[in-house]
């Protein structure tokens, strides 16, 4: 038997109709993304996260070891699995430290205004910082490296934020956070004020961004005032969820019914 074209595709079409129909529900077309700012960790929402302490390189101020400081550029894992590229500007000023890890703690540890025992990744500071004040001192404000801090995921995500905070007590400074796709095109700059303190209150202002598809590559975190260092603590992912296993049968499917028809034709 032979099909004009016509036929061919109508019989395709009556046939096929409710499995193209599943397909289009399953796959929805691509929408122009909205990406938005998000300022408390709970409405972000994530699934998946990074937590410092998980490199193993603490820094211990009652007992310095210079060996855990890291380099400006190091990779990271999540907690789910997802591979994050960060990469901390270089300081020009040779008395600056390396980036380092150190758990937020009361005296002899570092205070901030994290949560207490929060493990903070930290740009760098003027070690002439850790030297005791004497009583009625005004807070310290000591040199220290701000980034930028730059955040790069192995696949696209939803969304992800973390709480920011700069090293200069008591100084009203804006922070801001910015998104970029994996071709490098701007998502969405976002920021707000911030004021950090030695509180240990888990005051830190919360900054990420979300957006309604995964098309987040990158993050970039920076403050009104670089020459403090900058810290931030755990960052929390709406990490993209796999392809599931259903849309996998359902396009092996169609798959298989496409060759059929070929062969019968």
């Amino acid at each position: 038997m032979v099909f004009t074209i016509n036929q061919l595709f109508n019989k395709l079409s009556v046939k096929y109709l409710p499995l193209i129909t599943a397909i289009i529900t399953v796959i929805p077309l691509p929408v122009k993304a909205a990406t938005f700012l998000v300022t408390e960790r709970a409405v972000l929402g994530g699934n998946d996260e990074v937590d410092w302490g998980s490199l193993g390189k603490v820094f211990n101020p009652s007992a310095p070891d210079f060996s855990v400081f890291l380099p400006n550029s190091f990779l990271a894992t999540s907690q789910g699995g997802l591979g994050l590229d960060i990469n901390i500007a270089p300081t020009n000023k040779p008395q600056i430290t390396p980036p380092f890890i150190f758990q937020t703690l009361p005296p002899p540890g570092i205070r901030t205004n994290f949560a207490q025992g929060d493990f903070i990744l930290f740009g760098g500071i003027d070690p002439t910082g850790f030297q005791p004040l004497p009583p009625g001192a005004p807070d310290p404000r000591t040199q220290g490296n701000g980034g930028p801090f730059s955040i790069s995921f192995a696949q696209p995500v939803f969304g992800a934020g973390t709480q920011i905070a700069v090293d200069i007590s008591n100084l009203e400074v804006e922070t801001f956070i910015t998104a970029f796709d994996n071709a490098n095109n701007l998502l969405g700059s976002f920021s707000v004020l911030s004021t950090s303190s030695l509180a240990l209150d888990n005051s830190a202002v919360f900054l990420g961004v979300r957006s309604d598809t995964a098309n987040i590559s990158r993050l970039v975190f920076s403050s009104s005032a670089p020459q403090y260092g900058l810290a931030i603590n755990q960052v929390s992912i709406i990490a993209a969820p796999e392809p599931s296993f259903a849309l996998a049968i359902l396009v092996f499917g169609v798959s298989g019914a496409v060759l059929k028809l070929r062969q019968r034709t």
